[in-house]
């Protein structure tokens, strides 16, 4: 692969825009970009998520979601530019199913905590909805692909199913919400 970067900084952003991977120069603060930082902090926080123990099929899963977010983050980077599908969604729809399938039905709301590698994941689902946040402004503005929005949607969903699994993989409950008691 030839050399991407050969400078780090431009100073192209002093003045507040950032470039797009088309060309196109946008506010820092833009719809766009925010939805892009986000995304990336939610790879980060899997990043830091994968330096934990983990189940091996936990830490495949978890490589090629962070590869399908930077292909996220590659999409919104190019306006126009589709990344994501309808099979990445349901993938991420079969690993659900099957990972709630071991698990003991809920009759309590979590929170969120447990394990360190559970209360990891629960940082990443909350980031992870942000970012879907993020996203559907951004499409109050401008045309993003609905597998992305789904990609975000059914990951905050599997990312919950693991912070179960993985307490249970380490021998942790659940930390249950306990209802206040009337006095």
């Amino acid at each position: 692969m030839a050399n991407r970067l050969t400078r780090i900084y431009t100073r192209t952003g002093d003045d507040g825009s950032t470039g797009l991977a088309d060309g196109s120069r946008v506010a820092k603060d833009h719809a766009r970009v925010q939805a892009m930082g986000d995304i990336d902090e939610l790879n980060s926080a899997l990043g830091l998520l994968l330096t934990d123990t983990l189940p091996d099929r936990t830490r495949e899963q978890l490589t090629q979601i962070q590869h399908r977010l930077f292909d996220l983050g590659g999409e919104l980077a190019i306006p126009g530019h589709l990344s994501l599908n309808a099979q990445h969604v349901g993938e991420l729809e079969q690993w659900l199913d099957a990972d709630n399938d071991t698990l003991p039905p809920l009759k309590e709301f979590i929170l969120p905590g447990g394990s360190r590698a559970a209360s990891q994941c629960h940082v990443a689902r909350t980031l992870c909805r942000r970012a879907e946040r993020r996203l559907v402004s951004l499409a109050q503005l401008e045309s993003v692909s609905s597998p992305s929005r789904h990609f975000l949607n059914r990951l905050s969903d599997f990312l919950f199913v693991l912070c179960r699994v993985l307490n249970r993989h380490h021998g942790v409950a659940d930390v249950y919400w306990q209802k206040p008691t009337s006095s």
